[in-house]
């Protein structure tokens, strides 16, 4: 499985970023792996639409999910389109994430925002 996460470092042991559309990074996390990706959020700087950039972004990664602690509902519905479960993210950091929801841990995200508009994230 892809597991991605908004990140504002390029380290497992950072805490995810509270901000999806306009992360800096995403890890791209292969558990059949263990191998660690990064991708620079090229929506993080745009005027608006960051949400739904990203989330093309992420779905032509080939993620299969997402950790994160909100995401809007603009950006969920392309996630959903491309088939990307979207999780709930814990406090604590990227590595933690990763291994509660191998533990089957983390929980669906189920509410998701009408999105920032242009205010920031």
């Amino acid at each position: 499985m892809k597991i991605t996460i908004p990140m504002n470092e390029q380290e497992l042991e950072s805490g995810v970023c509270p901000s999806f559309g306009r992360a800096p990074y995403f890890l791209l996390y292969d558990t059949n792996t263990n191998e660690s990706k990064w991708i620079a959020n090229s929506a993080a700087e745009s005027s608006g639409g960051a949400g739904i950039a990203a989330a093309q972004l992420l779905a032509d990664s080939g993620a299969d999910a997402l950790i994160t602690p909100r995401c809007g509902e603009n950006a969920e519905k392309v996630l959903s389109g491309a088939k990307i479960k979207v999780y709930r993210s814990i406090e604590g950091t990227a590595q933690e994430n990763i291994d509660a929801l191998a533990a089957g841990k983390l929980s669906p995200l189920s509410k998701f925002h009408t999105g920032f508009h242009g205010h920031g994230g």
